[in-house]
């Protein structure tokens, strides 16, 4: 893989190298298109693992012997909507897959957005006293649609994001993770999981 692959799509673009949890299965039809749904689990380097949920047009992987190989990798986009069965409404979000092979190599987890914040951030103290900053990007894709994509900025980078207004344009990079918490809800106590992008720079676009 080139170094620079990464970097070649101005605004949404996913690269990631993990482990197939099972089968791919199908998941929905839109627009006459039918799409599957697979788990990647993508080590981080403290042991952590990501579970991360892939889209793919049906067929893509047909050929592949996905759980045979040792690492499958994955070229793509984020995506994200809007769920509204059940109670309230819930973000959900997704790599859609433009690419998938079986491969070799090291864990990897890359992403590259750039987008604009389109609530206003929030500054914070994690309980270790870590400086965080919880924003929201809007990256834009084809037929005027966006992505509401949450972002995780740290440190220094935190302070940085923390300034930016509604309506700054930001190109971020970073990890997609999975975090799981617990949210108290009317039945009791009901575990979940966030995905958000965990963002190491930030640079104003």
């Amino acid at each position: 893989m080139e170094e620079n692959r990464l970097y070649t799509a101005p605004a949404n673009q996913v690269l990631l190298r993990g482990v197939l949890l099972e089968a791919p299965v199908y998941s929905h039809e839109n627009h006459g298109k039918q799409f599957d749904r697979m788990v990647l689990s993508v080590q981080r380097l403290s042991g952590t693992y990501d579970h991360l949920n892939i889209l793919t047009e049906h067929g893509l992987t047909e050929n592949l012997e996905l759980l045979d190989g040792p690492m499958v990798e994955v070229e793509g986009q984020i995506r994200t909507f809007n769920n509204h069965s059940g109670q309230g409404r819930r973000l959900v979000i997704s790599v859609y897959a433009e690419q998938v092979r079986c491969c070799e190599g090291p864990p990897e987890n890359r992403v590259r957005l750039t987008g604009t914040v389109c609530r206003e951030p929030v500054y914070r103290h994690t309980p270790l006293g870590r400086e965080i900053t919880d924003l929201m990007l809007a990256v834009s894709r084809r037929y005027r649609r966006r992505d509401y994509v949450p972002c995780i900025l740290w440190g220094s980078v935190a302070r940085m994001g923390a300034e930016c207004p509604v309506g700054t344009v930001l190109t971020v990079e970073g990890r997609l993770q999975s975090r799981c918490y617990v949210k108290q809800t009317e039945e009791g106590p009901e575990e979940r999981t966030a995905y958000e992008v965990s963002t190491v720079t930030a640079a104003l676009s």
